[in-house]
């Protein structure tokens, strides 16, 4: 009985969250609808709600927003944009702090986040799995001997929450796996096993040893 029980919850506890999480998906993004004027609504066109397409609303949003990014034109205007918010006070403060980390985590130039770590935390002999973040900033690093990294050691099972250590570069010790690999290491609490990036080179098996050649044949 406890077999069969345990078996059933292996079938529906992932499938329970996979829906939850969709339809949380799903419902935030529909209210990206609310930004649409009542007459063009769904509801009012066809007499019924449509699931998902403030998704298709949203996606389509953030392509046209990228497309008008990307040029010389739209970059002016963002910059225009950015200089306006520059000037309000708190907002100013929030935006800019969430610029800098999100360009420096988005950014393909970035290093922030493309490496797994194996840190030594929170004392010596106990190791975690942290993941690079950069180098500490002048004025932090000029009070520090040698060369540090900057190290964002994530809490299991929520990983949004950690901590932000700097540690000595030769006391860590980089790992053969991929960011979210190791972010479904840590979330699993060490359940689910990781795989290399590389595949460890197989061992080829040593030639037989030649016999030893007889005195006479050494006299032939």
């Amino acid at each position: 009985m406890k077999r069969y029980a345990i078996a059933g919850l292996l079938v529906w506890v992932p499938l329970g969250i996979t829906i939850w999480v969709l339809h949380f998906l799903l419902t935030t993004f529909d209210q990206t609808l609310l930004f649409v004027p009542e007459s063009a609504r769904p509801e009012a066109l066809f007499g019924f709600h449509i699931p998902g397409l403030g998704v298709v609303l949203s996606i389509g949003i953030l392509l046209l927003t990228g497309v008008i990014a990307a040029n010389f034109f739209g970059q002016r205007l963002i910059a225009t944009w950015e200089s306006v918010l520059g000037r309000i006070p708190v907002v100013k403060s929030i935006y800019s702090s969430v610029k800098q980390v999100s360009d420096t985590v988005l950014s393909d130039q970035g290093t922030a986040f493309r490496k797994a770590l194996l840190v030594e935390f929170p004392r010596p002999g106990c190791w975690t799995i942290g993941f690079l973040t950069g180098t500490p900033a002048g004025a932090v690093a000029d009070h520090l001997p040698g060369e540090f990294i900057s190290i964002y050691v994530p809490t299991t099972p929520n990983p949004t929450g950690g901590y932000f250590v700097m540690v000595p570069k030769d006391s860590v010790r980089e790992l053969d796996m991929s960011v979210d690999a190791a972010l479904k290491y840590i979330i699993s609490m060490g359940v689910v096993s990781p795989h290399r990036r590389h595949p460890a080179p197989v061992a080829r098996p040593a030639a037989p040893a030649s016999p030893p050649k007889s005195a006479a044949s050494s006299r032939n």
